[in-house]
C-alpha cells in the first residue's frame, strides 16, 4: 500500500475507518458465527463497534468502505507459517510471499519455527539467539501490515530451565518439537514438559518424517508427549494412524492443527472427531508452508472450501477454525470481529464467474472466495480485489477518503 507522511503522522494511532453495507458479519466465534448487522467501525487498531453503527459515526470516519453487501470476516490467522527472515523463503527461493498470502485474507502468521534457515544452528546457544532474533525483527516489520509472531525456539538437546527463562526474558514464547537432534521421540517428553512448565507454547510435529533428518512422531508419542498443539495432525504431509484422532479430541486438551499441506481425508476426520466430542474449539486450520508442499497464498480458504464441501460443517464454523479458535488457542487479540479486538477485516464474496451468488455458498459448493478488501491494524491494504483471486461479484469500494491514498493494493 503506498503511503504518505502525513498518513503515518497524523493517522497512526486515531485513523477511524468504517465498513457499511455489509451483507453479512462472521463473528469467528464457532457457536454463536453470526453477529447481526451491518457495519464496522474501527478506531486506530482496534475494532470499536460491530453490528449496528450509526450514520453519524459512519460519515465522521476518516475512511469510508462500501462493501456492497459482501461478507465480513475475521482476518484469517495462519498458525504454520516458516518464516525465515523478512519476506523471503529460501525453501521456494521465493521473496514477496508474505505480501501474497495477505492477499489471500491473511493478516496473521504464527512461526511453526525458523527451521528452514540456511545453515540452521543446533546447539543452544544458536537455537536461542535465532528465536530471540526472529523474535525482535518482526516486531520491527509488518510485510504489507501482516502481524507475523516470529520466534519459535526450536527444542534441541542440551537445553536446560535456565535457557527457557532466558528466552522468555527476551520476548520469545513459542518453542517447537519434532526437528532436534534427538533419538528418539520419548526424548521430547520430558523437555517439552520442562519448557511448558517453563512458560512457553508448546508446539509438536506429528506424523511421518517430512524431512530428511527427521523421524515419524505418532499418535501415542503425540499422547504422550502432550503439547498445547499437535502441528499438522492431518500429516506434514504423512498422517497418523486413524485411531488416534478420536482419541486426542476425546481423552486430551492438545489443539488439533490441520494443514493444506497434509493429508484432507484426514483433515476431515479430525474435524468431525471435534466436532463430536465438543471439542471444536481446538480445531485449527492452517498450511504448513512454505515447505516442499510448496507455498500457498490461498490455502486457509482452498481447506475451508475442501472440508465444507466434502463434509457436514458450516463454512462459518470453518472460518473460525482458520480465525477465532486459534486466536483463542493462542491468546492473541485477533481473530473475532468485536469490539476491542485488533482491526483485521477481509470482506469476501462469491468469485467472478461461479455458479453461487455469495462467498458461503461459494465455499459450501467448493470453489474459493473472492478476497475484496483487506484491513489490518485499521488500515485498508487494498479495497476492491486481491491480485491472487477472481474478482468479486460486488463492487467493494471506498467511497470517502480524507487519506491521500487508493487502497487499490
Amino acid at each position: 500500500m503506498r503511503q504518505t507522511k502525513p498518513f503515518l503522522l497524523a493517522y497512526k494511532c486515531v485513523m477511524k475507518t468504517a465498513i457499511s453495507n455489509i451483507g453479512q458479519i462472521i463473528s469467528g466465534n464457532w457457536r454463536y458465527p453470526v453477529t447481526p448487522g451491518s457495519s464496522i467501525l474501527l478506531e486506530g487498531e482496534r475494532i470499536y463497534k460491530v453490528g449496528e453503527v450509526t450514520c453519524a459515526e459512519i460519515e465522521n470516519s476518516d475512511v469510508i468502505i462500501d462493501a456492497g453487501g459482501s461478507v465480513a470476516v475475521p482476518g484469517l490467522i495462519d498458525s504454520h507459517v516458516h518464516i525465515t527472515f523478512g519476506d523471503y523463503t529460501p525453501r521456494q527461493n521465493t521473496v514477496g510471499y508474505l505480501h501474497s498470502y495477505l492477499h489471500g485474507g491473511v493478516t496473521t502468521s504464527i512461526s511453526a519455527s525458523e527451521v528452514h534457515v540456511p545453515g540452521r544452528p543446533t546447539d543452544p546457544d544458536g537455537v536461542k539467539a535465532l528465536a530471540v532474533t526472529a523474535k525482535k525483527c518482526f516486531e520491527n516489520f509488518r510485510p504489507s501490515g501482516m502481524r507475523v509472531h516470529a520466534g519459535s525456539l526450536i527444542l534441541e538437546p542440551g537445553l536446560s530451565l535456565k535457557d527457557y527463562q532466558e528466552v522468555i526474558a527476551k520476548g520469545v514464547w513459542l518453542a517447537k518439537a519434532g526437528f532436534g537432534a534427538v533419538r528418539s521421540a520419548s526424548e521430547y517428553i520430558h523437555m517439552v514438559s520442562e519448557a511448558r512448565n517453563a512458560g512457553l507454547f508448546t508446539t509438536l510435529h506429528t506424523g511421518g518424517a517430512s524431512i530428511p533428518g527427521s523421524f515419524p512422531i505418532t499418535g501415542e508419542d503425540l499422547i504422550k508427549i502432550n503439547p498445547q498443539v499437535s502441528f499438522h495432525i492431518n500429516g506434514g504431509p504423512v498422517s497418523m494412524e486413524d485411531k488416534y484422532f478420536e482419541v486426542v479430541a476425546r481423552d486430551t486438551e492438545i489443539a488439533m492443527q490441520v494443514c493444506t499441506a497434509g493429508n484432507l481425508r484426514t483433515a476431515i476426520l479430525c474435524a468431525e472427531m471435534a466436532k463430536k466430542h465438543d471439542a471444536f474449539e481446538r480445531f485449527l486450520i492452517a498450511t504448513d508452508t512454505p515447505t516442499g508442499s510448496g507455498i500457498m497464498p490461498l490455502g486457509l480458504i482452498y481447506t475451508i472450501s475442501q472440508i465444507a464441501s466434502l463434509a457436514d460443517f458450516d463454512v462459518a464454523e470453518l472460518i473460525a477454525a482458520a480465525t477465532g479458535n486459534v486466536a483463542k488457542c493462542y491468546g492473541l487479540n485477533s481473530g473475532f470481529l468485536k469490539a476491542g479486538c485488533d482491526a483485521d477485516v477481509v470482506l469476501i464474496d462469491a468469485p467472478l464467474g461461479g455458479t453461487k451468488s455469495d462467498a458461503l455458498s461459494a465455499l459450501k459448493n467448493g470453489d474459493p472466495c473472492a478476497v475484496g478488501a483487506v484491513i489490518t491494524a485499521g488500515v485498508p491494504r487494498f479495497v476492491g480485489r486481491s491480485r491472487n483471486t477472481p474478482p468479486p461479484i460486488r463492487k467493494i469500494k471506498v467511497i470517502k477518503s480524507n487519506i491521500i491514498n487508493m487502497y487499490d493494493g
